[in-house]
């Protein structure tokens, strides 16, 4: 099977029914796609910590999560120097020694990890295991060349992250400008202040109490609008 994908990328997220399962069905078309894997997950970054964005259905649960609790293994080195890495034999492999008691218990003997390009500071990398020592030593051009094409899936995903984080803050950001002109009205409405007194009054109230501007808003906003009773006066 050739590394690349057989359809755009656009095209490949709507015939998979989503991009999380686009890049659980990339890991299992690598196990596919390179001889000798067994099993293959992408790890990323994600703030501070590290974390396995998708996993083929041969994964052992913690055969990455090792790694990201001790700090170190091949996955956490190739994605945040951005340097592959590749132990040919685990049982003779001295670098990660935590990593490799638990990698050779679950009859791992290989491993190779290849950093993925992405955009901004993420750190990320694509995980081939293999269950015989050498075994992926051959086919480092097929495995370095499936990592490529899905570093462009791992992109759009980080991106659709970002984007929809972003939106979610844009609309608390409306909601919340939303609340606060309507108490600003409420109180020169009752007050008979400016609009610019009715906002110092509340950033006051909000101070004095120790109260996010926001939730002292949709409060005064909720009790003149439950039941009609006048707000209490600030100081």
């Amino acid at each position: 099977m050739r590394p690349e994908m057989p359809y755009p990328l656009d095209q490949a997220i709507v015939r998979s029914g989503g991009l999380d399962t686009l890049l659980r069905d990339l890991t299992d078309r690598a196990v596919e796609a390179v001889p000798g894997c067994a099993a293959c997950s992408i790890t990323v970054r994600r703030g501070d910590r590290l974390l396995t964005l998708a996993g083929s259905g041969t994964l052992p649960s913690g055969l990455d999560l090792r790694q990201y609790e001790n700090g170190t293994g091949p996955c956490v080195t190739a994605a945040e120097t951005g340097t592959e890495q590749y132990a040919p034999d685990l049982a003779a492999e001295t670098r990660w020694p935590a990593y490799t008691e638990y990698a050779l218990s679950v009859g791992v003997r290989c491993v190779l990890a290849v950093p993925l390009a992405v955009e901004g500071d993420t750190g990320a990398a694509l995980n081939f295991y293999g269950i015989e020592p050498g075994v992926l030593g051959t086919v480092r051009d097929r495995a370095r060349a499936f990592a490529a094409r899905t570093a462009e899936a791992v992109d759009v995903a980080l991106r659709v992250e970002r984007e929809r984080a972003d939106a979610a803050d844009v609309r608390t950001a409306l909601l919340s400008r939303s609340v606060i002109d309507q108490a600003i009205g409420i109180l020169m409405a009752q007050e008979r202040v400016s609009a610019r007194i009715a906002l110092e009054r509340l950033r006051r109230i909000s101070q004095d109490t120790n109260t996010k501007l926001r939730d002292l808003a949709t409060d005064l906003v909720s009790r003149v609008s439950g039941d009609g009773r006048p707000p209490s006066r600030g100081r």
